[in-house]
């Protein structure tokens, strides 16, 4: 087995054991990582990484987008629907004009709701663990990023 089929096996079984906590999170690494691999295109300029960075970026918050929960915060979900049609708006907007402020913009809100996340799903172990919360299906991981293969 090569190294590829290797970490796609690995990725898989990742995926396929997460609880959803841990696969937003896996999510928002992803998106982190290909807009980061967009920018490095357009400093570079490289066609492909910058279509492949925009092209999984886009897909992964459009993902993001699509799985909102509106219960049980229908305001909060409705603010998070918001901030995501909003990155992928401006995500389509630095491809089209290759503008990388724009994209330098994106991949902060994309780190710092990241970043929210893990403290989100910190507050959520204590809570289990203080018997506030049902308890999910996996334990939440380590702060450690995941690789996503383009």
């Amino acid at each position: 087995m090569n190294d590829t089929n290797t970490t796609n096996a690995y990725l898989r079984s990742k995926v396929m054991s997460a609880s959803p906590e841990e696969l937003r999170l896996m999510l928002l690494d992803g998106a982190v990582k290909f807009a980061h691999q967009a920018k490095a295109g357009l400093e570079q300029s490289h066609p492909e990484m910058i279509y492949l960075g925009f092209t999984q970026c886009r897909d992964i918050v459009l993902e993001l987008l699509n799985t909102i929960k509106t219960e049980p915060a229908p305001e909060i979900a409705q603010s998070v629907r918001e901030l995501y049609t909003f990155m992928y708006s401006e995500l389509i907007k630095a491809s089209n004009d290759q503008d990388i402020n724009k994209l330098n913009e994106i991949i902060g809100l994309l780190e710092y709701d990241r970043e929210t996340w893990i403290l989100t799903m910190e507050q959520l172990v204590k809570e289990r663990e203080a018997g506030m919360v049902i308890p999910a299906a996996a334990p939440v991981p380590a702060r450690q990023p995941i690789s996503f293969q383009a």
